[in-house]
C-alpha cells in the first residue's frame, strides 16, 4: 500500500471488477471483429410506483432456468453448462415446487453460493414481505427470462412476451433477478418496455 500524508491508499489493482471492458475483450480474443456492445440508456426508463407497495402486485423475473437432470451438471459447484440454457421465455406457479439452477450462466464458482438458491431467486424474501403486508399479493407465477445475447431479439420477442404474461396476471411492480455479467443488460432491455405499460421495474443482482 502505498501512503501520502496521513491517508493509507488501497494497492492500485484493489479495485471493482471491470466486467464490461473484460467481456469486450474476451469477444475480440475470440475473434470477433467487433467489441460486444453493451446496452446503455441516456434516459433511465424508470417508471415510479403508480400506487403504495402494500397495495401492489409483485412479479419476479430471473434469468435462472428449472432444474432439467437431461441437461447434464447443473447443481452446486457444477462447471459452465450452455447445454442447460433455455431460449424462450417461460412461467411457472410460486405453488409449485420450484427449483432453479444457475450452471448456464458465467458466475464466479470459485467464491459464488452455489448452493443457497435464494442468492439466485429470491421468492422466500417475496413471501416474507406478503406475510408482512409490505405487498398487497405476489403474482401467481415467476417468469424466466432468456440469457440470450441478442439485444434485439431481447426486446422485439422476449420483452413483449414477458409483458403480456404480466398484463394477464396483473402485476403491477417487477423485481428483474440477473444472474452473471451478461444477464445485468436484460433487467436493462426489460426496462424499455413502452412508457406506457404501467410497470414499475427494480433489479436485483445476485449474491
Amino acid at each position: 500500500m502505498s501512503q501520502t500524508s496521513e491517508l493509507i491508499f488501497a494497492p492500485e489493482l484493489d479495485q471493482p471488477i471491470r466486467y464490461i471492458e473484460r467481456t469486450r475483450n474476451y469477444y475480440l480474443g475470440l475473434g470477433y471483429d467487433n467489441p460486444y456492445v453493451w446496452a446503455h440508456f441516456i434516459d433511465v426508463p424508470f417508471t415510479p410506483l403508480a400506487k403504495p407497495l402494500n397495495q401492489s402486485v409483485l412479479a419476479l423475473i430471473t434469468t435462472a432456468v428449472p432444474y432439467d437432470a437431461d441437461k447434464g451438471p447443473q447443481g452446486p459447484g457444477a462447471p459452465y453448462n450452455a447445454a442447460a440454457k433455455f431460449y424462450q421465455p417461460y412461467l411457472k406457479r410460486v405453488i409449485d415446487e420450484v427449483d432453479l439452477r444457475i450452471a448456464h450462466v458465467g458466475v464466479d464458482r470459485k467464491n459464488a453460493n452455489m448452493e443457497d438458491s435464494n442468492c439466485w431467486f429470491p421468492l422466500a424474501a417475496a413471501k416474507r414481505a406478503l406475510s408482512s403486508g409490505r405487498i398487497q399479493a405476489l403474482s401467481p407465477h415467476f417468469y424466466g427470462l432468456p440469457t440470450n445475447r441478442s439485444q434485439r431479439h431481447t426486446l422485439e420477442i422476449d420483452a413483449p412476451i414477458i409483458l403480456e404474461m404480466l398484463k394477464v396476471d396483473k402485476v403491477d411492480v417487477a423485481v428483474l433477478i440477473p444472474n452473471c455479467p451478461i444477464c445485468h443488460q436484460k433487467p436493462e432491455l426489460i426496462s424499455a418496455l413502452p412508457r406506457g405499460s404501467r410497470y414499475t421495474h427494480s433489479s436485483h443482482g445476485c449474491c
